[in-house]
């Protein structure tokens, strides 16, 4: 490959992971502001972090079309091809993460925080924490190509499950109405599918920094 268009690739490649970065931040800072506008019922809040879907869906769609423009243009080799195709396999469960942070929000838009127990907010807190800790702990991993950060993290989401196993034992108890249990319900489950999006994207990152999937 001529000097020239190497160095255009890599910039490339720098720019494809720099908007990578900015989704990880995104989808950690959308957890975060989720839990808090759930647990306040800051219903501005809730639609404020809605309203990010849009940078969202822009850099989700920008990294695929850089991604594709260079498979088209260059013949990616060894590193390169293993970043390209953990890109591809990345970027759609950092879209889809954020919507869950999304969908935590919108329980606050329904009202339901005054009917919260205190024990049932702890655990949300407490979710919210390890879930925002998890996150950030993924994209460290993907900056710094940590390969033995698959199993920190699987130790997290193992916290993560504990807390969603609490959450659910608490809302079956009877400690709130039959509609808000349902809702709640609802937020346990996308609290503990996000965990399990970081995890996911741990393994990738195994592939990316040493080829094993």
């Amino acid at each position: 490959m001529p000097e020239e268009l190497r160095l255009a690739f890599h910039r490339d490649l720098q720019l494809i992971e720099d908007r990578v970065l900015r989704l990880f931040a995104l989808v950690a800072e959308g957890l975060a502001a989720a839990t808090d506008a759930l647990l306040s019922g800051d219903r501005d809040a809730a639609r404020a972090l809605a309203a990010k879907d849009e940078e969202i869906d822009e850099l989700y769609r920008d990294v695929e079309t850089l991604v594709q423009r260079e498979f088209a243009l260059q013949t990616p080799m060894a590193r390169d091809l293993r970043f390209m195709l953990t890109i591809l396999r990345v970027v759609p469960e950092l879209e889809r993460s954020h919507d869950l942070a999304e969908h935590i929000a919108t329980a606050a838009t329904r009202g339901i925080t005054s009917s919260l127990t205190p024990r049932i907010r702890g655990l949300v807190e407490e979710m919210g924490r390890t879930g925002v800790e998890l996150w950030q702990r993924a994209a460290k991993a993907f900056h710094d190509r940590d390969v033995a950060a698959a199993d920190e993290l699987d130790e997290l989401d193992d916290e993560l499950d504990e807390l969603h196993v609490s959450l659910t034992a608490e809302l079956v108890s009877g400690a709130v109405s039959v509609p808000i249990a349902i809702e709640m319900t609802l937020v346990a489950r996308y609290f503990e599918r996000l965990g399990d999006h970081a995890v996911n994207i741990a393994k990738r990152v195994r592939y990316l920094a040493g080829g094993d999937i």
